[in-house]
């Protein structure tokens, strides 16, 4: 693991620990049990980052983060709710954050050579994605937006369609060398 791989994964795991703040902030007076759903997946996702960190060999990049940054995090998580909550727009504001945490994941995944952090970085962005999902709904209607349902997209084959025409003429490489 080199230098550029453990700032990422610093990163991300300060991401995901400050909208687990955020999600606790917001979550204490609300009936939204996708903001407690969250504060768990953003947990894992700190969890998953500590561990490879602390797998690292050099003692400085063992470190995890400090008491300090731990109340700077839940000062700005209340700040940020409390703004949130007087604007009534509090699910509007996290899906902003989880937005940011699944930015994070997407980054360290791209990016990483490690299979294991992949695969479950990779099943923490299908919960990311998820969640993202049910809190749409609600964000949409916060902000005063028309909420339309989603759609499954379907594939209508004409009889005509020449593009779901698969006869042989039609199948030839695009490649052909």
């Amino acid at each position: 693991m080199d230098d550029a791989e453990v700032l990422r994964l610093r990163n991300l795991r300060n991401i995901a620990l400050r909208a687990r703040s955020l999600a606790h902030s917001l979550d204490s007076d609300s009936a939204h049990p996708v903001l407690a759903r969250s504060a768990v997946v953003c947990w894992t996702i700190a969890r998953i980052t500590t561990g490879r960190l602390r797998a690292h060999p050099r003692l400085s990049y063992q470190k995890g983060p400090g008491p300090l940054r731990e109340l700077a995090d839940r000062l700005l998580a209340s700040l940020v709710a409390l703004n949130a909550r007087r604007a009534n727009r509090c699910l509007s504001v996290f899906a902003l954050e989880l937005q940011a945490v699944a930015r994070g994941v997407d980054d360290v995944r791209a990016l990483t050579w490690s299979p294991d952090l992949s695969d479950d970085l990779g099943r923490m962005q299908i919960q990311i994605s998820r969640l993202a999902n049910e809190l749409e709904p609600g964000a949409l209607g916060e902000s005063g937006a028309t909420v339309k349902p989603r759609v499954q997209a379907t594939v209508c084959a004409a009889a005509g369609d020449s593009l779901n025409d698969l006869s042989d003429e039609n199948n030839w490489p695009y490649l052909a060398i």
